[in-house]
């Protein structure tokens, strides 16, 4: 359950107070959770226990407080490696089989792309009408997955079949999935033997002590991408500006740096050891001329920078470059996107270059997906749909196994 990303849907039903022990269980286990409530859910828990438990907002409109910002539920279903709805109530299980789609909730349902597990809650009757029995095996037909109800005593008074399944359980369930997920989608280790050199976030040009020039990049797509190449056998050294992010893979050498010029060096420097050089970090291109020893003072007048340029890594390496080594480039635009990453692929001699845009909702910095085209320098492009950062690092080194010598 390590690092697992849960959408989990909460639906009207007493045994909505078992959510919060499930929550908890799978934060110990290592997972991170978003919460989706219906409105009948709250009536049974409030979204505030759910949201202290899960540490992330709990959403239940379509928009955030009537504000008209919108509760993205494609990106919800992109974000989860699965979706748990428990407990799932007769109506929300009825609502899903027949593609009903009045609730936040619901709207995820229908947009995600990942497995999803329904725990059914609700009276014995309830659980064996021939319309829930129909509903059900709809849900399964769709690829659902179903963990079934228990026996025990009901809130009814009586006693049968119908009790969500418990959070323990739940748990155990999901544990033996994502193991044996793991074993059916083992990578072919298709660069064992190779070395990666791979730059990643963003660097910080300081001005003083204590204030900077840099980005929004997040890094997240260059760590994937690390995490893609080690999973595929490759031994990788990962040159990384400031993020938030962590190694998991033990083939990974991470070098920590801040400047641009920190990581022009660092990068040169691993350069020829390396089979495969991927330039993903948003590097500055300017920093400041001079940079003040003490923190500046706030004046009455204007502050005026002069910057400078800094050095151009990718231009720099393509110089370094022997015939065996695959240069493998970035391109972030705004507009004219497929004739600018062209031109950048021809002027710092890439082998490929990865294309995405800011005009595209989800895509580039800070996002957990994005879009890509790749372009090479034979001309063919290849496109991509909006996924999740992990599979698109999955398709960019898919591509660049097939063009590594």
């Amino acid at each position: 359950m390590l690092n697992k990303k849960i959408l989990l849907g909460v639906t009207g039903s007493i045994a909505a107070y078992k959510s919060a022990h499930l929550i908890r269980l799978l934060v110990k286990a290592g997972a991170e959770v978003k919460v989706i409530m219906t409105s009948s859910a709250a009536d049974f828990i409030t979204p505030l226990t759910l949201s202290t438990l899960s540490k992330n907002p709990v959403l239940i409109d379509f928009q955030k407080d009537k504000t008209g910002e919108w509760n993205n539920h494609v990106a919800l279903g992109l974000w989860a490696d699965v979706m748990l709805i428990a407990p799932t109530s007769a109506n929300t299980i009825a609502k899903m089989a027949n593609g009903l789609c009045d609730n936040l909730l619901l709207a995820s349902y229908l947009s995600a792309r990942c497995p999803v597990f329904i725990c059914p809650a609700m009276d014995l009757d309830m659980l064996v009408h021939p319309s829930t029995i129909s509903n059900l095996h709809k849900l399964q037909q769709f690829g659902n997955h179903i963990i079934e109800p228990q026996e025990g005593e009901l809130a009814s008074g009586l006693f049968g079949k119908g009790r969500m399944a418990e959070p323990e359980e739940i748990i155990s369930f999901l544990a033996d999935f994502f193991m044996s997920l793991a074993e059916k989608t083992k990578p072919t280790q298709s660069l064992v033997g190779k070395k990666a050199l791979l730059t990643a976030g963003a660097t910080r040009e300081y001005i003083d002590p204590v204030r900077f020039i840099s980005n929004n990049s997040s890094g997240k797509m260059g760590y994937a991408i690390a995490e893609e190449l080690a999973e595929q056998g490759a031994k990788v050294t990962l040159v990384s500006g400031k993020t938030n992010l962590d190694i998991k893979h033990a083939n990974i050498q991470r070098i920590g740096v801040e400047s641009a010029a920190q990581m022009y060096e660092a990068t040169v420097h691993y350069v020829p050891e390396n089979d495969i050089i991927i330039h993903c970090a948003a590097v500055a291109d300017y920093t400041p001329k001079e940079k003040a020893i003490q923190k500046i003072k706030k004046k009455e007048d204007d502050l005026t920078i002069e910057l400078v340029k800094t050095t151009d890594i990718a231009k720099e390496v393509s110089k370094l470059l022997q015939p065996h080594q695959l240069h493998v480039g970035f391109a972030l635009e705004t507009n004219d996107e497929l004739n600018h990453a062209a031109e950048k692929l021809q002027r710092k001699k890439f082998d490929m270059i990865i294309l995405n845009s800011l005009q595209d909702q989800g895509a580039g910095f800070e996002h957990d997906t994005n879009k890509i085209t790749i372009i090479d320098k034979e001309n063919n492009m290849y496109a991509f749909p909006l996924k999740s950062k992990i599979e698109v690092a999955k398709d960019i080194v898919n591509v660049i196994v097939t063009k590594i010598k």
